[in-house]
């Protein structure tokens, strides 16, 4: 109803400014209010006309009202109200007739073929598996999977992916922290001292003849390394004090965490069709394959010893680098490779969930691949920001490097799964996250939405079955007071 009453507003809005010859409509909002006094929605059109039509927007708000009329049927009642603000009430008949529907349809209504069997790929959370999720895994979790249940109700064949990379220096700093600890154990390396911790100047020896000799200074200090070292001193005591290479402590250890990982995912209720392993684009030969593609456009070339992507081409404000002087590629070279899968695979819309700091590269990404013969229009960006951690109104530090931080597992303990998930997309994406620690725990339905919509839930279920036990018909939706 609201798409249907928001068709309506917009045509009474155009009409007003072409009567005037005010150039195009501005952008308005319609709303549902937070007091429901104020009418089923209420709109601010009439403000963001008082500029262009040089009048107060309380007169505007009564000759849209009037513009308005009811609606087709929609509306039973319009008031002006503030400074301008347009409140209107949907009539009886029509809140009844989609009580009908709904009754009709039962468990499928909201459901659709818009879809029509559409295939998207929806790639979300894709943490490397260096650590337990935090909360903006949580986040993008919760928003990936709620955006492909939504899509899927609407008919589209949806993949929901986990995109992972088990090399590269993160994995080595990974092995490195985990050796470092099980050599703790064994009294053969030293713990990190604080004071090397804050000055990244002070000297600090970290291996000597291939062994660690202290933990390394940017290592993962969380208590599940320590873990992880106490398993494999428990299974191969001091077996392995003499391997100088951190391959196996790495291999353990990211077997432990994706395990974790996994386990976290299925606690929140979110299943993954596919996890996509990085490693695989290396192997096979993707990036050369992308390196050489580009060149072939003269979209490549080389410069102060590294390979460059042309992308100023594409109306970008500079040049990236996409393999370093070290040989080593950058992120945005697998990126743009393992997006040309994505088609190749035959997706027809790949939908990127991904945190506030991906955004910059992003644009690179969509346009390198657009060169690669990917459709561009068919990339698409779900950007969240980071989520802060309240309690008693003020802000819980948190330090990812200092392994000071509250993970999926633990906030899910403490408020609940369902709690945990309603918090995490109670508010736009592109928006900073508060979590309310204090009002998450609260179990008044009157203060904590969550818990209101479960109440409303459970009520109406049981006016139902007392409806059942005492014999009562329940109404049909004409007999309903939809006042």
């Amino acid at each position: 109803m609201k798409e249907a009453l928001l068709e309506h507003v917009r045509d009474a809005v155009i009409r007003l400014v072409k009567d005037v010859g005010a150039g195009d409509p501005p952008a308005f909002t319609l709303e549902v209010p937070r007091n429901p006094d104020h009418g089923d929605f209420a709109c601010n059109a009439a403000m963001m006309l008082t500029k262009r039509l040089r009048r107060p927007p309380r007169e505007i708000a009564q000759e849209l009202i009037e513009a308005i009329g009811d609606a087709g049927g929609l509306v039973s009642r319009a008031e002006i109200a503030g400074p301008g603000f347009v409140n209107l009430w949907l009539s009886a008949s029509r809140w009844q007739g989609l009580l009908r529907q709904i009754l009709e349809a039962g468990a499928d209504y909201g459901r659709a073929d818009v879809g029509a069997g559409r295939k998207v790929q929806i790639e979300f959370v894709s943490a490397n598996p260096t650590g337990p999720l935090t909360l903006g895994h949580g986040r993008q979790a919760v928003l990936g999977d709620s955006l492909a249940r939504i899509l899927t109700a609407q008919g589209f064949d949806v993949t929901r992916e986990y995109y992972f990379n088990n090399g590269g220096r993160q994995m080595r700093v990974l092995g490195q922290s985990v050796q470092a600890r099980y050599l703790e154990r064994l009294g053969r390396a030293a713990p990190p001292p604080a004071d090397a911790l804050a000055d990244a100047d002070l000297p600090w020896p970290e291996r000597v003849d291939g062994l660690p000799v202290r933990f390394p200074r940017d290592g993962y200090q969380g208590d599940y390394i320590a873990d992880i070292a106490e398993r494999i001193e428990a299974e191969h005591g001091d077996g392995w004090a003499d391997d100088a290479d951190e391959e196996r402590f790495r291999a353990v250890a990211e077997k432990a965490i994706f395990a974790e990982i996994r386990d976290t995912l299925d606690r929140i209720g979110i299943a993954f069709d596919v996890f996509y392993n990085e490693k695989s684009l290396y192997d096979e030969g993707k990036l050369d394959e992308v390196v050489a593609d580009l060149r072939a456009q003269d979209l490549i070339y080389d410069a102060d010893g590294a390979v460059w992507l042309r992308s100023t081409t594409f109306g970008l404000d500079r040049d990236r680098v996409v393999i370093k002087s070290s040989g080593e590629p950058t992120y945005l070279l697998p990126d743009v490779a393992y997006h040309r899968e994505k088609f190749r695979r035959g997706f027809e819309v790949v939908i990127d969930c991904q945190g506030a700091d991906h955004i910059e590269q992003f644009p690179y990404v969509v346009k390198a691949a657009g060169a690669l013969g990917c459709p561009e229009d068919a990339i698409e960006l779900v950007m969240n920001q980071f989520v802060t951690l309240t309690s008693g109104g003020e802000q819980l530090k948190q330090s990812t490097r200092k392994a000071n931080y509250v993970t999926v597992d633990e906030l899910a303990d403490e408020v609940g799964v369902d709690v945990f998930r309603f918090f995490m997309v109670q508010r736009k994406a592109e928006g900073h996250l508060d979590f309310d620690l204090d009002l998450a725990k609260d179990t008044d339905w009157k203060k904590n939405p969550a818990y209101y919509l479960q109440y409303a839930y459970a009520r109406t279920h049981g006016i139902e079955r007392k409806a059942a036990e005492t014999g009562v018909a329940m109404p049909e939706p004409g007999q309903v007071d939809a006042t």
